[in-house]
């Protein structure tokens, strides 16, 4: 004897069976009774009026919040002499990255002590114009042109000290590749010893900070219209399948790809575990409302038997209804019911299919 004869068994009291099995149908059965095992069993559910949602499943990519990431470019040519970090290492605004050695720089070293000179001769000239002006052997025109010679060396000189504080260059042919934020490392593309062209447009790091993320999803034009701003997303990935991420619609980009012939759409995700990582393949499921509302009842409560869908609807322990409904749409743990059960009905949305069983066998 099976488990399901078992307790079919256990809640019946009496069950007059016919000489034939016959299809189901809507009607009360004044002959049975539930037990009180079987009904410690049971759950029960009221039906309810509920707006309906549907589900649209999509495909797409996690990727690092745009806003909060930093491509960092080398500022000249030249030879990398030092690496300090790798790639997925996290660092602080302001930490080294690498040292790079440069020709470049050497000239800005000469670029600063000429101008750390011009401006010490152009204060000493200032200096000479002044007293030769007090002896009258000079004008005031004369005195006026040097202090303009000294204004313009000065400029210079905040110019390239500017320039050493940006980069943060060193003493010598060395500048130092730093971190311009807080942030994961999530692209490298440097290695020791590597000479770096002057004419390079590529980044050497990427850094990100990724306690959000984006995942930027595609949509066939085919669904396009099935999508709005705010609609509520599900976010699943292989690395994590029995968690789900909860984000919204960010942005709708209104334009279509020609490869992939399909519009982006960007979901902000929190991520304060950092479990969610740029370049991610997910699954995102987006639920939005038909504007319509039907009685949803637990998917569990559904029975489908002779190819038509059957719910138990208990009255009390001796009055249950086998009913025929007619389901609309099956959304996950929910059922819409477009026919045959009204709202407020109470349901038996667990193990029902035993006492379906005991009642039409």
């Amino acid at each position: 004897m099976n488990l399901r004869s078992f307790f079919a068994l256990g809640c019946v009291v009496l069950v007059t069976l016919s000489a034939c099995k016959q299809t189901p149908k809507d009607e009360v059965s004044e002959v049975f009774e539930l037990s009180d095992t079987m009904l410690k069993r049971c759950e029960f559910t009221k039906a309810r009026m509920q707006d309906v949602k549907d589900e649209l499943k999509l495909f797409g990519k996690v990727s690092a919040d745009n806003n909060k990431m930093a491509h960092v470019y080398p500022i000249t040519g030249g030879i990398v002499s030092e690496i300090h970090v790798e790639l997925g290492d996290y660092v602080n605004q302001g930490q080294l990255l690498a040292v790079v050695r440069s020709s470049e720089v050497a000239d800005f070293q000469s670029q600063l002590v000429n101008a750390r000179s011009n401006v010490a001769l152009a204060e000493k000239n200032l200096q000479v114009a002044k007293d030769l002006f007090a002896g009258k052997l000079n004008s005031e025109k004369d005195v006026l042109a040097t202090q303009k010679e000294l204004e313009k060396a000065n400029s210079e000189l905040t110019r390239i000290n500017e320039v050493y504080a940006i980069y943060h260059l060193k003493q010598g042919s060395e500048y130092s590749i730093t971190a311009p934020l807080a942030g994961f490392i999530i692209n490298k593309d440097i290695t020791q010893n590597e000479e770096l062209r002057s004419d390079r447009t590529e980044e050497v790091f990427s850094i990100a900070q990724i306690n959000e993320v984006w995942v930027l999803a595609n949509v066939t034009e085919s669904n396009i219209s099935k999508v709005a701003l705010d609609y509520e997303a599900d976010v699943q990935t292989l690395s994590y399948p029995d968690r789900i991420f909860k984000g919204k619609v960010d942005k709708i980009f209104n334009v279509i790809d020609p490869t992939t012939k399909a519009m982006k759409i960007l979901i902000k995700i929190h991520n304060p575990d950092l479990l969610l990582k740029p370049e991610m393949n997910a699954t995102v499921n987006l639920k939005f409302s038909e504007n319509k509302q039907l009685v949803s009842i637990p998917s569990s409560a559904v029975i489908f038997d002779k190819s038509k869908n059957w719910v138990m609807v208990y009255k009390n322990r001796t009055h249950i209804e086998t009913r025929n409904v007619e389901v609309y749409r099956r959304l996950g743990d929910i059922t819409y019911i477009s026919s045959g059960i009204k709202e407020y009905e109470n349901v038996i949305s667990k193990n029902g299919l035993l006492i379906y069983d005991a009642l039409n066998d």
